[in-house]
């Protein structure tokens, strides 16, 4: 029989609540990973969940908290960004894992892709100064996270490890002369293909054929290549996934009701909520379609049978959990 232990440790994203638990299954002794790195695309749930101390033994363990074990029921998490900052940030993620994704290819097609999504992250580096952005928020996770050190319910050793890595990044990213990626502006080849990228069709061999020569070559010196683009967003590209993994470890998933497949709720101004997360079991025959801003946001439930049908609102209650990202 598969049944799951709830094991506490202490949190290294040690936010004021404290203690973790993580969770496994018995007869796989199988502990939940990846960490949620894939949000809402993959169908994880978080692997930490905070918890302060007295809840230790009144917290039922909850079967998604498990995934990739294969005796437990997986949830898919939807995500919404109340900010600019947060959104930019959750755009680039994806990017990165697209990345990450094809860099794992040979194929000159992996090549196309990875590279598709390389001109993606250079083109939003170029619209805004998000190091700045980036940087204000490790200083000001950094500012919060110092306040812990005297909590005696925090181990100080996980809590400095993570103090540590913020610092080295903010380091890192001081010492990165000019925005991030800049000289890659300057390098004919890739801005070649960037023009031609916004036009439909428009990297065929005949319009780009130096891309043509590029994608011909082995690939070994194709990932090499964009192996060393990708280097310049190295640094922001870890300081990114911290930021996010702290943000949506910053609060539980607690369970709610939308009445005739609708949920509306206030928000502070005061407490600014940097994210809405709403958690579905993977079977579920909707999905959550969430918007918002600084005072409210809204989740409406939708079913689409398939693709080639009109999206309709659920016309009955429909139980799912929610989790405000506040930190």
């Amino acid at each position: 029989m598969h049944t799951l232990r709830a094991t506490a440790l202490v949190t290294r994203q040690a936010l004021g609540r404290g203690f973790t638990t993580r969770f496994h299954c018995n007869a796989c002794r199988r502990f939940p990973w990846p960490p949620s790195r894939f949000a809402y695309r993959q169908a994880h749930s978080r692997t930490d969940l905070p918890l302060s101390p007295a809840s230790w033994n009144n917290r039922r363990p909850n079967p998604a908290d498990v995934p990739g074990c294969p005796h437990v029921s997986h949830k898919i998490i939807y995500e919404q960004p109340l900010n600019e900052r947060i959104r930019a940030f959750l755009r680039l993620e994806s990017l990165f894992q697209r990345v990450r994704h094809h860099l794992g290819g040979v194929s000159p097609w992996d090549s196309r892709a990875a590279l598709d999504s390389l001109l993606d992250i250079m083109h939003i580096f170029s619209r805004s100064d998000l190091k700045t952005e980036v940087m204000k928020e490790l200083e000001r996770h950094t500012a919060n996270l110092a306040r812990l050190e005297q909590n005696p319910d925090v181990d100080r050793g996980q809590l400095s490890e993570l103090l540590d890595e913020l610092d080295l990044l903010i380091d890192q990213l001081h010492a990165y002369n000019g925005p991030v990626g800049a000289h890659l502006k300057n390098n004919e080849f890739l801005s070649a293909i960037q023009q031609r990228s916004a036009i439909p069709g428009g990297t065929c061999d005949f319009d780009l054929p130096a891309f043509h020569f590029w994608v011909e070559r082995p690939a070994e010196e194709r990932l090499r290549d964009l192996a060393a683009w990708l280097d310049n967003f190295d640094a922001i590209g870890r300081a990114i996934k911290l930021i996010l993994r702290l943000t949506r470890g910053s609060n539980l998933f607690h369970p709610h009701t939308a009445e005739t497949g609708f949920f509306q709720r206030a928000l502070d101004p005061n407490v600014p909520c940097q994210m809405v997360r709403v958690a579905l079991p993977a079977g579920s025959p909707y999905y959550a379609e969430i918007s918002g801003g600084r005072h409210r946001f809204s989740v409406r439930f939708m079913a689409q049978p398939s693709p080639n049908e009109r999206a309709m609102q659920a016309d009955g209650d429909i139980r799912f959990e929610l989790a405000c990202c506040i930190i």
